[in-house]
């Protein structure tokens, strides 16, 4: 990009079967900078559909939604598109909708009383190919990882688990990270974002990313959820 030049908006598209919210996320969306709107899907097969012809960068998903939920919609995303990325806004934050959403492919996680700024900040974050979790969605998430708890969405069975104990747990052990590497790992289970953990140990934000990358390559890994729950069953962290 040239100098002068300014970077593309994110374009994005709205799921949600709720007319007046689905409408005030468009208006609210609209005047973030960055953005652009571009279409606004009333359930999970017209978020499909819509996705698939107008191919936003990220679609602002709803779960609880009518003929094919949210989840369902994510992970058809993920097999039929994967340049498209899911943010999950939702009044659904119990960890069976977190877990079955995270598994489908969603790359933020954020519940319904969440702000503009926060919302901005999320879909800015997955658009760049990073995650991100809200921070009361996290800790409800890292309970039921570290308690071994097998979820489901009520009425379906449960998704496969990416790494469960005993089946896909990497051999990877933590002794094969280096010091720096486990210090960014138990910051990534603790909640923060690349911005933060640079913050934390002052370094820029490009060398948290190596070092993440690193990780993902150690432990064969592919996101950070999974990142979370390897954290958690090798202790590096502990719950509470």
């Amino acid at each position: 990009m040239s100098a002068g030049e300014t970077a593309a908006p994110v374009r994005v598209l709205i799921a949600d079967d709720q007319k007046i919210v689905r409408e005030g996320l468009v208006s609210l969306l609209s005047l973030l900078p960055g953005i652009d709107v571009v279409g606004a899907a009333t359930d999970g097969d017209d978020a499909v559909r819509q996705a698939l012809a107008l191919r936003p960068d990220v679609v602002l998903m709803d779960l609880n939604m009518p003929r094919c939920n949210g989840v369902e919609a994510t992970e058809q995303l993920r097999d039929r598109q994967p340049g498209t990325r899911v943010v999950v806004l939702t009044t659904y934050a119990d960890d069976d909708w977190v877990f079955a959403a995270l598994q489908a492919g969603a790359r933020g996680f954020l519940t319904k009383d969440a702000g503009a700024e926060e919302i901005h900040r999320a879909i800015a974050t997955v658009a760049s190919g990073d995650a991100q979790l809200d921070p009361s969605v996290q800790r409800r998430l890292l309970d039921a990882l570290a308690s071994g708890q097998r979820l489901a969405v009520a009425g379906q069975p449960a998704p496969p688990r990416p790494a469960t104990a005993g089946s896909a747990v990497p051999d990877t052990s933590p002794g094969e990270l280096t010091p720096r590497e486990a210090e960014v790992l138990r910051h990534i289970a603790a909640g923060l974002s690349n911005t933060e953990i640079a913050a934390a140990l002052f370094v820029t934000e490009a060398t948290v990313k190596t070092h993440i990358n690193h990780i993902f390559t150690k432990t064969s890994l592919r996101d950070r959820a999974q990142l979370v729950r390897y954290a958690y069953q090798h202790g590096l962290v502990r719950p509470g």
